[in-house]
Parts: structure tokens; sequence; C-alpha cells
């Protein structure tokens, strides 16, 4: 659904920067492997996300020593985390009842 991925990388985000890489195997970690992001979904979301105002990214090295760029949530990011998770939580109730309908 529309939505899920930034509601995805933005919660991965609100604990620590990570660099794209670490965001896709967070989610798959998370997700146990129900979602499993691939790179031409998830680096224009990033881009979004960033051109919106809801992250930043910054370059730096990865630990092996391969340039790399993290993303942060910006306060922006942290309220619009919170709007989606409100947003969600609307949705999986209805989900719930209509699963539950006879």
């Amino acid at each position: 659904m529309k939505g899920t991925l930034d509601l995805l990388i933005l919660r991965t985000l609100a604990l620590e920067s990570r660099h794209g890489l670490a965001i896709a195997e967070r989610i798959a970690q998370i997700t146990q492997g129900a979602f499993e992001v691939k790179a031409g979904s998830l680096f224009p979301a990033l881009h979004r996300l960033e051109q919106d105002g809801f992250v930043v990214g910054s370059w730096g090295e990865s630990e092996g020593g391969h340039r790399v760029r993290t993303y942060r949530l910006t306060p922006e990011g942290r309220r619009q985390l919170e709007r989606e998770k409100q947003h969600w939580a609307r949705i999986v109730l209805a989900m719930g009842r209509v699963l539950a309908a006879e």
C-alpha cells in the first residue's frame, strides 16, 4: 500500500542513523523477511524523504571502508513518523473490523 515504504524507512531511522544497505537489512530483519526492499525502491524513497525534509543524508565511510551515504531523521521526520503511525493504526483497526465482519 502507498506509504508503506516511507513508514518502514522512517521507523528504521528512529533509533539511529543508517546507510541505505543497513536500512534495507534492518527492515528485512524486523519483518522477518516479509519486506525485502530493493535498491530500486529504497534509494528513490530516501531521496524523496530527503527532499521533503524528513531525513538528512551525509557522506561517510562504512565499517568496511566504503563510501556510503548515511541518513538520519530530522525533527520534521519524527513528526511525520508519528503521523504515519497514527494513520496505519487506523488502517489496521479498520481492516480488523472488515476481517471480523460476518
